[in-house]
């Protein structure tokens, strides 16, 4: 894979699965629209500024459980200024579903239907990012 052009927070969920977090507004626009494949699964904070958050499957079309849908929640609520709340709520969509409105600031995107999820704010026990 080449190398991309934003700056991005990486960990590994085990089973080859991999959750990118981007680190700035323009890093969060292109980790959104330019980085992320069709089937990938996205992650924010619902309402706190923070980071875009992407599930990658080791394969494509394979299905996360609910528990790594969790876990990569938490990992948005993490790098959100929701960090601390004890419990957080997490928009969770396929990234095919996130797009952008002309003339919105940078970092913003428009969003299908989002799957709500509710965690407590954590990274994962495997490690701290890359």
């Amino acid at each position: 894979m080449p190398e991309p052009d934003f700056r991005y927070w990486h960990y590994e969920l085990g089973s080859g699965w991999q959750v990118f977090a981007g680190k700035s507004s323009r890093d969060n626009e292109r980790l959104s629209l330019h980085f992320a494949l069709p089937g990938d699964y996205w992650f924010h904070a619902g309402k706190h500024a923070g980071s875009h958050v992407i599930l990658r499957a080791p394969e494509a079309g394979m299905q996360p459980e609910a528990g790594l849908l969790q876990q990569a929640a938490a990992i948005a609520a993490w790098h959100s200024k929701g960090r601390h709340e004890g419990l957080c709520q997490v928009d969770c969509v396929l990234a095919r579903q996130v797009g952008k409105t002309k003339g919105s600031p940078v970092g913003t995107v428009s969003i299908g239907k989002a799957r709500k999820l509710k965690v407590r704010p954590a990274l994962p026990a495997l490690g701290q990012p890359d």
